[in-house]
């Protein structure tokens, strides 16, 4: 079987992502270039679903034998009491953003916290530092666990809802064995001058290079790595002002390259072309 030649079959298996909204996303073409590579013909959609129709959705895509996807903001939690059955780090994440189907089951797991890990590790061992995580949505729950898991000295994390940072801190503390606690976040941040690592988990800047993080400047110093799960545009605000104050940067294409393989394994049982992926989402990028 050459290079970029389909292996036909009667039907095209379908995977998809999910979210709202989903333009920008490359997941699909990244994807598909993978597909391609190793001749599976096979289909991977992006599909725009607003919060109120993800029941439906998930229903359709159940019903039609959609073989797997993955689910992006804002589903990565609200879809949990919708699959039959998740694996133990998404029950302790709380969050699912990769799904396949076993027979007639719909199982949920969560690869973006590992795929965040892969790319750090480029930079820095995640063991014995100290961490700061803006949010405490899906991705910041997926990855703060995996940070923990890695042996991190400490976890701080930064939310608005003070109450839903507190359970996350809670869970890293009590589950995962790692000091963590929340604070409250009001105005600028300013990040403690002992943190190592700086990672932005929300969506601001999704979508809009210009969106400003409320991070006050003259806390991020040279040395310090600041990482954002960001993809579109991967350069944002954030990063490029970190640049500047002589800080380590880390766009968020890392962490989607490495969880899609990852999800690409689990759907196909296939190893996929890492630098395909890379190839294939700065192409749509334009980067």
């Amino acid at each position: 079987m050459g290079k970029d030649t389909p292996m036909h079959s009667p039907l095209q298996e379908i995977v998809a992502l999910l979210g709202y909204p989903v333009a920008g996303n490359p997941t699909q073409y990244m994807v598909e270039r993978a597909l391609s590579r190793i001749g599976l013909d096979w289909r991977y959609l992006t599909l725009e679903v607003a919060p109120e129709n993800l029941a439906d959705a998930v229903r359709g895509m159940r019903a039609m034998g959609f073989r797997g996807g993955n689910f992006t903001m804002p589903h990565k939690v609200t879809v949990l009491p919708l699959l039959d059955e998740l694996t133990e780090a998404a029950r302790l994440m709380g969050a699912v953003n990769c799904w396949w189907r076993h027979d007639d089951r719909l199982l949920g797991d969560n690869t973006d916290g590992k795929g965040f890990l892969q790319s750090l590790r480029g930079l820095v061992d995640p063991a014995g530092r100290r961490f700061a995580v803006l949010g405490a949505g899906g991705a910041a729950r997926a990855i703060a666990v995996e940070l923990a898991l890695a042996g991190a000295a400490d976890i701080l994390i930064v939310n608005r809802d003070a109450g839903r940072g507190e359970q996350l801190a809670s869970l890293i503390s009590q589950q995962a064995h790692v000091p963590a606690r929340c604070v409250a976040w009001h105005g600028d941040f300013s990040l403690p001058a002992d943190t190592e690592v700086l990672i932005n988990a929300t969506s601001i800047g999704m979508g809009d290079g210009q969106a400003r993080m409320p991070v006050a400047l003259d806390s991020l110093r040279p040395g310090l790595i600041v990482a954002d799960v960001v993809i579109n545009p991967p350069n944002t605000r954030l990063l490029r002002e970190a640049a500047q104050q002589g800080c380590q940067t880390l766009d968020g294409l890392g962490m989607l390259i490495n969880q899609g393989a990852i999800g690409f394994k689990i759907w196909t049982g296939l190893d996929c072309d890492s630098a395909a992926m890379r190839e294939a989402a700065e192409e749509f990028l334009g980067i």
